[in-house]
């Protein structure tokens, strides 16, 4: 967190000469994934600001985070007008053993969990990313279906203690999740509904379905009830909406007929300045939505 304290002090004016207002009470919240920028924290904190932007999502920033940290942060995130919306409860999971997957590693993902639930409580952020796992070769589909159900289970059952939501994340494993399990949003649904806690609901990300196997909009008709969050990027590149094979505004106008509320991210990676690149994507997404 370098220039904390320097920055913190001149947000507010920076903001107030830069930043787009945003949006107070839209039914669909904008966000950001803030991996997908260059720069320190409070940098891509800026830009987000400057780009209208309303939340933010994090990945594993948080977790060496002291609680002056913390309270660092949420007056920064004040002073920029921004919330964190989610971010990881499993932030380590391609590296450490937490898969959804292993009954043996059960123990382990739900303490893992929880510790990030209670970052996630200080700051004021309501649900928490949760990811499959990869691939267990040596055992079945069927063993780690099973198990994958039980551990969402599980892990809805301690999300509820705490009063926040898990969102379940599929990825494609074609291109950039090679061994990924969960690999697409037709099986997060299937997951859901299974699990069946209000608790455990389905983070959308698009560009993934679109990867690992398209019809996009027909799921995403089905899935939206029970869909907390959307993941915005194109395909193929992982670049700006409009710069690929997806027709944004038709997904926007197919989102918008479910009566979806919830928040829509861009996780993508901006090919040009990325407060215009951002104002750009937010400003089509919100003249879909309302069409």
């Amino acid at each position: 967190m370098r220039r904390r304290d320097l920055f913190v002090a001149s947000a507010a004016a920076a903001l107030a000469e830069a930043a787009q207002p945003a949006p107070e009470k839209a039914p669909i919240t904008s966000s950001l994934m803030l991996w997908t920028l260059k720069g320190s924290f409070e940098e891509k904190l800026e830009i987000a600001a400057k780009a209208g932007i309303q939340s933010v999502q994090l990945v594993g920033e948080h977790t060496a985070w002291s609680d002056a940290d913390i309270e660092r942060v949420k007056k920064t995130l004040r002073s920029f007008r921004l919330a964190i919306d989610a971010l990881s409860s499993v932030p380590n999971w391609s590296r450490e053993p937490v898969s959804m997957l292993d009954p043996a590693q059960r123990e382990n993902l739900l303490r893992e969990v929880e510790k990030n639930i209670l970052v996630a409580k200080k700051l004021e952020v309501p649900r928490l990313l949760l990811m499959s796992g990869n691939a267990i070769p040596e055992r079945t589909y069927e063993q780690q279906w099973a198990s994958l159900v039980e551990s969402g289970k599980r892990a809805a059952e301690l999300a509820a203690r705490h009063n926040v939501t898990l969102i379940i994340e599929p990825l494609n494993n074609k291109v950039n999740h090679k061994g990924y399990f969960l690999a697409t949003c037709v099986d997060g649904l299937r997951l859901v509904r299974e699990v069946d806690n209000p608790h455990l609901r389905l983070l959308f990300d698009i560009y993934h379905e679109q990867v690992q196997i398209g019809n996009v909009i027909r799921t995403i008709q089905e899935a939206a009830p029970v869909t907390e969050v959307f993941h915005v990027a194109d395909n193929p590149g992982r670049n700006d909406p409009g710069t690929g094979e997806l027709n944004y505004p038709n997904i926007y106008r197919a989102i918008a007929k479910t009566g979806f509320r919830g928040h829509i991210a861009m996780e993508y990676l901006p090919l040009g300045d990325p407060v215009k690149s951002l104002i750009k994507a937010v400003d089509e997404m919100r003249a879909a939505l309302a069409a």
